[in-house]
């Protein structure tokens, strides 16, 4: 071979191999674009987010803080779990927070209507009334209006909080009224009483029977269905750490977020 026709081959090879080489890179994007066509620019979220919550959320919302964490490393979720009046008043008055989720729309109107919410609020879970018993239903109540025998001690929300407003609703239903032995600020606390043997049962929300396990025992009654709760998620207008808050709030109303929540016993919006 001369070395003309030498140098000839080298550089139609070298021309090809740019070609091939072209060629797999370009497939390479088109393949990547088949996979994922809509797939967003990944966002890279940091620093503290602080949630405000209404007390029947601190389950699952504590197990939603750890995934998002998980998700993103550079974060930490806190949270302050309460009745929802509370930690609206709380956040009124100027507390320090970037997400608030409510156990009723009024509580999150509260925080609305002092435009401190950025955006509207949605709904995102929803939640039932039931009677938490003694362990073994000692006192065999079997439904709300059992809670109006005498002797029994019982306890209920506050009719200031939601889980109270519920209770109250439902007894209306049912054309009820009793005395209870206390009134509570959260839905928690009237648990405990329960589960400190101080109080013989509380109205309390299916998810917190369901938290409690076998510290108590579940009653459902039909009146609970005219009293369900719509429970709102908002972004807060003055929100320290903007853009991670919205990624926890997007978490939560995700697919695996609605999942965590209906198995601790919500139901869906």
């Amino acid at each position: 071979m001369t070395t003309c026709s030498a140098r000839r081959t080298r550089r139609a090879l070298r021309a090809a191999c740019a070609g091939a080489a072209l060629l797999l890179a370009l497939s390479a994007c088109s393949s990547s674009d088949t996979k994922n066509p809509s797939a967003p620019a990944s966002s890279k979220v940091s620093g503290t987010v602080t949630v405000f919550a209404a007390a029947s959320l601190e389950e699952s919302f504590t197990k939603l803080g750890k995934e998002f964490e998980q998700q993103h490393p550079d974060t930490k979720v806190t949270f302050s779990f309460g009745g929802s009046g509370s930690l609206a008043a709380s956040i009124t008055g100027g507390a320090p927070a970037d997400v608030f989720a409510a156990a009723s729309p009024n509580t999150m109107k509260i925080v609305a209507d002092a435009d401190g919410t950025s955006g509207t609020p949605t709904t995102f879970v929803r939640n039932q009334l039931e009677i938490a018993t003694l362990p073994g239903n000692p006192d065999k109540i079997s439904s709300l209006r059992d809670l109006t025998r005498s002797g029994l001690k019982i306890v209920l929300c506050d009719e200031s909080v939601p889980c109270g407003a519920a209770a109250k609703k439902a007894l209306d239903a049912g054309e009820l009224k009793l005395t209870p032995v206390s009134y509570e600020q959260d839905v928690k606390s009237a648990l405990t009483k329960v589960e400190l043997k101080e109080a013989d049962a509380a109205v309390v929300y299916r998810t917190d029977v369901r938290a409690a396990g076998n510290k108590v025992e579940g009653v459902d009654f039909p009146e609970s269905a005219d009293a369900i709760n719509d429970y709102p998620i908002a972004l807060l207008k003055d929100a320290p750490n903007a853009e991670a808050a919205q990624a926890f709030i997007d978490l939560v109303k995700s697919a695996g977020g609605q999942k965590v929540l209906t198995d601790s016993g919500f139901l869906n919006p």
